[in-house]
């Protein structure tokens, strides 16, 4: 039976059909043909015609290729082959979220096989007048998930919000309300982002000023001028970052299995912010600075537009009530940035945060154990650990195997702990409780020589969130390795 090539058919057909194809192909310059996760995707909409453009390896010479090893020539290239039609209103408009979400996959694999952005753009417009900002999740996730590497989707990811530049819901009149993810939430992103206070309210406003920043810097920049106050300020996305990294992707992660987008954009927010650490410690600003610095920033700014298009419309989509509230609490904990200072969320600060209660564990502000689990992480600790409560009675001491600079027998608890030191040692220990007691310190640092190891003994008042005096917390620590560290690094 003879061997057709047709030109026109996607060559992932081709390749089932004839088992040499692949080989063929390959050693043309289409070695990308060879991996699985490619040939099961751009395979179904490349065909020998849009291959022979892309790669810009003569017609002529494939069709000479394939007829030494016995294949018939069918589909001369007539230019309108492989171009897709216009589709406005239309049955070749994807009709769910399946269909849509193949396409796009095939869109963005068609970038990364080369073609241009424009290219693909146009042929996005013909199918899409708007995209959901879960179907741009659905399809890079689901790259992923088919062997593709998240660096070779986060490389693509610049290119990704390119694509998609005018095309999302969020900057359509349709916004958010049909935001349909796997929690059927279809939360309004904009009501979000209004409410005062509210996670996303700050994430934008922070936006909004990186932005200005960036632009402040670049028409500088064209003048002439580098302004390193304005650099800096705009390196404080790195805390911006850290909020997002820290509260945003793993919660997308772990409790919705959000994993693409969540990947990748904190795999490209670390390059941004490495890049313009490694370019702020430079003095020289010659040319390729210039370039380097232009090419980062542009970074910066798309991933604001990926932020506020397509990762916090995912968070709005999936994100409970409960989860939004633990995200503002937890970001207390980090610094001001780009000149913002979050307002209060009313209903997190009227909301008290605890865990519930847990049979057979112990349950704190912060978490939760089991005893045996407690017990071990507290002997894990390199410190000798002991607290004394407010009445000045011994209450705890842990029990490391290693061995104690300072003996403390369990005979010493519920003892008062001026008992337990020598005569001469008693009026310092006195003086810095009282001290504490009193609020005039909160810690007092003791150094000194002990079995001929420089050992640092620190003691310090354990107080509540109204500053009332619970105790005090002594902890001794061999403090030996640091300085043979520190002589080693001499």
């Amino acid at each position: 039976m003879s061997k057709i090539l047709d030109l026109d058919k996607p060559v992932y057909e081709l390749a089932k059909e004839y088992p040499d194809f692949i080989d063929i192909f390959a050693s043309l310059g289409f070695s990308d043909i060879k991996n699985p996760v490619m040939l099961n995707s751009m395979g179904r909409i490349i065909t020998v015609n849009k291959g022979s453009k892309m790669k810009k390896i003569p017609l002529e010479k494939i069709k000479e290729v394939f007829a030494e090893h016995g294949y018939e020539i069918k589909g001369e290239e007539n230019g309108a082959e492989d171009k897709p039609k216009a589709a406005k209103k239309g049955s070749d408009l994807p009709q769910d979220d399946t269909n849509s979400t193949e396409l796009i996959k095939q869109y963005l694999l068609r970038l990364s096989n080369g073609e241009s952005l424009e290219s693909v753009q146009k042929d996005f417009k013909e199918k899409f007048e708007s995209v959901d900002s879960s179907e741009i999740m659905k399809a890079e996730q689901e790259l992923m998930e088919s062997g593709m590497p998240y660096q070779e989707v986060q490389k693509l990811c610049d290119v990704h919000s390119a694509l998609f530049h005018g095309s999302t819901k969020n900057e359509t009149s349709e916004i958010e309300k049909t935001l349909d993810l796997a929690s059927g939430a279809g939360v309004d992103t904009k009501e979000l982002v209004d409410t005062v206070g509210h996670p996303l309210n700050t994430f934008t406003k922070e936006n909004k000023n990186l932005e200005s920043y960036i632009d402040e810097f670049e028409k500088k920049l064209g003048n002439n001028t580098v302004d390193r106050e304005l650099l800096k300020k705009i390196r404080e996305l790195s805390i911006h970052y850290a909020k997002k990294g820290d509260l945003l992707y793993p919660l997308l992660k772990t409790k919705y299995n959000v994993t693409g987008p969540a990947t990748v954009m904190w795999s490209v927010d670390d390059e941004i912010r490495d890049e313009l650490a490694r370019l702020s410690a430079i003095d020289k600003e010659d040319e390729k600075w210039v370039e380097d610095i232009k090419a980062v920033l542009t970074r910066a700014k798309e991933m604001i537009y990926k932020e506020e298009n397509i990762l916090f419309p995912i968070c709005a989509a999936n994100f409970t009530v409960e989860d939004w509230v633990n995200i503002y609490l937890d970001s207390k904990d980090y610094e001001n940035c780009l000149g913002v200072v979050p307002e209060s969320f009313e209903l997190a600060e009227n909301l008290k945060r605890e865990f519930d209660d847990i049979d057979g564990e112990i349950v704190l502000p912060g978490g939760h154990f089991t005893k045996e689990q407690l017990i071990a992480m507290l002997n894990t600790m390199p410190f000798e650990i002991t607290f004394v409560d407010d009445k000045d009675i011994n209450r705890f001491f842990n029990e490391n195997d290693a061995p104690k600079a300072f003996k403390r027998p369990l005979m010493a608890i519920d003892r008062d702990v001026y008992s337990c030191h020598p005569p001469k040692i008693e009026p310092m220990v006195r003086e810095i409780i009282g001290s504490f007691k009193s609020g005039t310190q909160d810690e007092v640092s003791v150094w000194l020589k002990k079995n001929g190891k420089d050992m640092l003994i620190k003691y310090m008042a354990v107080r509540d969130k109204n500053g009332k005096y619970l105790g005090t917390m002594e902890i001794v620590q061999d403090m030996d390795f640091a300085r043979k560290h520190f002589e080693e690094e001499v």
